[in-house]
């Protein structure tokens, strides 16, 4: 199979169209001839040699792949040879051919195209367990996204939205953050001319934001701080702006503010099972409903990967950069 490898650390230069394997499945994997797959900030990482791979997945790049089951084992699941699903894996994705654990599949959403569905694995599973089932947001509360036109980022507002929480986000330029409020933020906050805490903390009558999502860390960390509403949950999932922080610990103590994080990809196939199911029940209806709808901003040809990664790097686009693979 034609599949892009990363011949060594570095630039998206690196990425190369190579020829491998068949991928081998194993128990409880399926098979999916891949059709489409999504470019992600970790395929970023693990390309210039800063995220490992996790032991015994593909070394290849690529977290979420939609395409036909074409063989594998289907005992005791939803799905049959030839349906056509989306599914998160641990690596392998920028290829022709991948291997998915039948667990971690999703069927296409009705009215989706393969490219759409592609689209939805990495950032739909990140945005619940983080978001939704770690950081607890329900009710009435409100969310503030860090970085609202990633994929993340259309992704957290679009759900948000969707079921009921007052949202904010932050973007790098005007125009990004009118593309956050056409996605359903009540205000996009440019944060090279504007102070994030300040408009939340005004827009809620100061009683700040109840979760917040970030993928930025560094020296955001204390001004998350300042904007989260007593009680409030800030759930890191990147580090873009830095590992490390100077934090006033007298708030976290007296306003019960909580600070966690995550990683998806080294999370066991059960894990990412659960969230599966939580996906069907309450995010493909309103996927099906076009309550959500994928954001695509550009779609490249498997070989122009590298082209792919500049693109991403380079931080112009709004939603999320796509591989046609058929």
């Amino acid at each position: 199979m034609r599949a892009i490898e990363i011949t060594q650390p570095g630039a998206p230069d690196v990425l190369k169209i190579c020829e491998r394997p068949m991928p081998v499945v194993k128990s409880g994997e399926v098979l999916i001839k891949v059709h489409a797959a999504g470019v992600n900030r970790p395929d970023m990482l693990q390309r210039t040699g800063n995220y490992p791979v996790p032991p015994g997945a593909s070394d290849l790049p690529g977290l979420e792949v939609a395409g036909e089951i074409i063989d594998g084992d289907l005992a005791g699941s939803l799905f049959k040879k030839g349906d056509m699903v989306c599914a998160l894996v641990q690596g392998g994705g920028y290829a022709e051919y991948c291997a998915a654990p039948v667990e971690q599949c999703l069927p296409m959403p009705k009215g989706l195209n393969a490219i759409e569905a592609a689209s939805l694995p990495e950032t739909f599973f990140t945005v619940w367990s983080n978001v939704f089932d770690r950081a607890r947001l329900s009710g009435s509360e409100i969310l503030l996204v860090q970085g609202g036109t990633s994929g993340i980022g259309v992704t957290a507002i679009q759900l948000a939205t969707a079921l009921g929480h007052r949202t904010f986000a932050t973007a790098g330029s005007d125009d990004k953050c009118r593309a956050c409020e056409a996605l359903g933020a009540e205000r996009g906050i440019n944060y090279r001319t504007e102070d994030f805490v300040d408009i939340v903390k005004a827009a809620t009558d100061g009683k700040g934001a109840d979760v917040i999502l970030d993928m930025v860390g560094g020296d955001y960390v204390p001004r998350e701080i300042q904007c989260l509403a007593d009680d409030g949950r800030l759930v890191m999932i990147a580090l873009l702006g830095g590992a490390k922080a100077t934090v006033d610990l007298g708030q976290i103590l007296r306003r019960r503010l909580a600070i966690t994080g995550s990683t998806l990809r080294p999370r066991p196939v059960a894990f990412k099972a659960a969230i599966a199911a939580k996906l069907r029940e309450h995010v493909w209806p309103l996927l099906e409903s076009g309550k959500i709808k994928p954001v695509i901003y550009q779609t490249f040809p498997l070989e122009q990967a590298a082209q792919a990664h500049a693109l991403m790097e380079s931080s112009t686009h709004v939603g999320k950069i796509m591989l046609k693979i058929v």
